[in-house]
């Protein structure tokens, strides 16, 4: 009777591991579909690239089963869930199982520890049935073993490799010891070098600038401090990761900084780490868009005309000045430069602004076609940009674009803090005028503060006047004009037109604003008439030499057919004119 029953219990042992093994294939088919690995661990791969150190035994207990991730010697023989891969463990694996089945038990298995999972040193088989029969634990011999990265249960052979080279990165450089919170894995394995060189690179550096030799220490801490970190304080305050749920922080910083020297190569501009960041982030995310959303882009982009599309919202730049937080808000320059004898003047008047925080100038020159990239008067006009920044004491960069000139200042503008065009055609007074103005579009698209110089004006700026309406576009320019005000001694003038949409109150506003900032010395105008009499009337009553306003109050559309009090101020204010969005 005993005998038969012993039969009967291998038996359907043996059955049971020919279902699991039809399982086994069956998962080890899907994964093959799906580009991914049920292999189990092997520990000797684990131990040659994690850098075990001493170890520990911590005597028999109770181990979660799905905590075991891989195997000493029989890492080829099971899948990840432990499923029999080979026929040929047949015989054993029902051999087991039919021990269990009598209730004989089984003894405790043999594992290495390595901070939360463990690897089989001897009976595989075992946890392959307990598996079988949805256990949850399993008794275990555990030895401990030290690691210097920790592994999980989720961890797959690419994976171990990544933790490898991660190692191997804090065993040269000591990041580790010398920034404990520090976390620079990376999931792209191979770009660990990109770190190394960077850091290489920032030692040379440092040592120029302080003109004498750093240690190694130096070295990893100041590049962790002052490159790594402020990029990384972006990437999360602007939530970038919540768009890439499968990369790290430091991988989104890798790829912020590879995509960084193509924009500097294609630029043939200089752009910083912490300005290319969150405009990087933005471009990886709309790569992610679907195949429906870029086919409805494309088709609105065949149907609205480039004069009427619309920029970013007012505020935009502002948020990106606050993430970044440096001292000044201005400190790279667009300048465009057609070439003509007026822009040498409006350069020098820039160049006096510049000057005050030894600020950058990125000029640029847009031609019709690449044949003229390398022409004689380009390279003129290269020549005296870079001969008048240099006389001057200022970093110069020049950059060559070719196509649509309000296309090239709009796509580079998010490179730059403020925007310096000549104000030679200020929009006109009919709408097909407008609809073709380069100005006007820059108004209407520029993601930066513009600063309009009208041809041949005067450089002062001394008087300054705010016009404010309390819109959101002329919050910005009051934010501008309470930094201006505060950073360099002006007189300052804030006039408010009361109409059906602005109370008379909204002068208040700019008034309250402007006091919290420690801004008292102002000069406020109400007025009722029509808002460019208003700015043009109280601009000659003080004698006004800078104007600061928001941009336009109409969606492009609607204010191409109806025109802008703005447009009237353009064509007839002959100061230098700072609009904001």
């Amino acid at each position: 009777m005993t005998a038969n029953r012993n039969q009967l219990t291998y038996d359907t042992a043996v059955r049971d591991f020919r279902r699991a093994r039809k399982a086994a294939s069956m998962q080890q088919l899907i994964a093959k579909l799906q580009g991914k690995s049920t292999d189990l661990l092997a520990y000797e791969d684990v131990c040659r690239h994690i850098d075990a150190s001493d170890s520990q035994d911590k005597g028999v207990q109770e181990i979660p089963l799905d905590a075991i991730v891989g195997s000493v010697g029989r890492f080829k023989d099971f899948t990840r869930d432990f499923l029999p891969k080979n026929d040929s463990d047949e015989e054993r694996w029902a051999g087991v199982k039919t021990a269990v089945m009598d209730m004989k038990g089984m003894p405790p298995i043999d594992v290495y520890k390595t901070d939360d999972v463990y690897f089989v040193i001897d009976g595989n088989h075992r946890v392959s049935v307990a598996r079988q029969l949805g256990a949850k634990t399993i008794t275990a011999h555990v030895i401990e073993i030290k690691t210097r990265i920790p592994i999980t249960s989720e961890d797959d052979a690419n994976e171990l490799l990544c933790k490898a080279r991660y190692a191997d990165f804090l065993e040269e450089t000591g990041l580790d010891t010398l920034r404990p919170d520090a976390n620079l894995y990376l999931t792209f394995c191979g770009k660990f070098r990109v770190l190394q060189t960077q850091i290489a690179r920032y030692r040379q550096f440092v040592e120029q600038r302080v003109n004498h030799p750093v240690t190694d220490e130096e070295a990893v801490t100041r590049w962790y401090d002052e490159v790594y970190r402020p990029v990384l304080r972006i990437i999360r305050e602007q939530g970038i990761m919540r768009n890439f749920p499968r990369l790290t922080e430091a991988d989104m910083y890798v790829l912020i900084s590879e995509r960084r020297e193509e924009l500097v190569e294609k630029l043939g501009w200089r752009v910083d780490l912490e300005t290319a960041a969150p405009e990087i982030a933005e471009e990886e995310k709309e790569k992610q868009r679907n195949i429906f959303s870029r086919v409805g882009g494309r088709l609105r982009d065949a149907l609205i005309p480039p004069e009427l599309e619309d920029g970013p919202p007012p505020g935009e730049w502002r948020k990106m000045q606050a993430v970044r937080r440096r001292d000044v808000l201005f400190s790279d320059y667009l300048v465009s430069l057609p070439g003509r004898d007026s822009d040498w003047y409006m350069l020098d008047i820039v160049i006096q602004y510049a000057l005050r925080d030894k600020d950058r100038l990125l000029g640029l020159h847009v031609v019709p076609d690449k044949s003229q990239i390398n022409s004689a008067t380009v390279q003129a006009i290269r020549e005296e940009f870079s001969r008048r920044c240099q006389a001057a004491g200022l970093v110069g960069e020049f950059a060559v674009e070719t196509g649509n000139v309000a296309d090239a200042i709009v796509r580079r503008a998010v490179w730059a803090d403020l925007v310096v065009v000549s104000l030679k055609h200020p929009p006109g007074d009919q709408p097909l005028e407008r609809l073709g103005n380069r100005f006007n579009r820059l108004i209407q698209q520029c993601p930066r503060p513009i600063l309009a110089i009208p041809e041949w004006t005067e450089p002062e700026t001394d008087r300054m006047m705010l016009g404010y309406d309390g819109s959101p576009k002329a919050k910005e320019a009051l934010f501008v004009a309470t930094y201006l005000a505060s950073r360099w001694p002006k007189d300052v003038t804030v006039v408010t037109v009361e109409t059906e949409h602005t109370p008379a109150d909204t002068l208040q506003e700019a008034r309250a604003y402007l006091e919290k900032h420690g801004v008292y010395n102002v000069r406020y105008i109400l007025k009722k008439k029509p808002i460019a009499d208003a700015i043009l009337d109280t601009a000659e009553q003080y004698n006004i030499n800078f104007l600061i306003i928001g941009g336009y109050g109409f969606r492009p559309v609607m204010q191409v057919v109806l025109g802008s009090s703005v447009d009237r101020i353009l064509r007839e204010f002959r100061h230098p004119i700072l609009i904001c969005r």
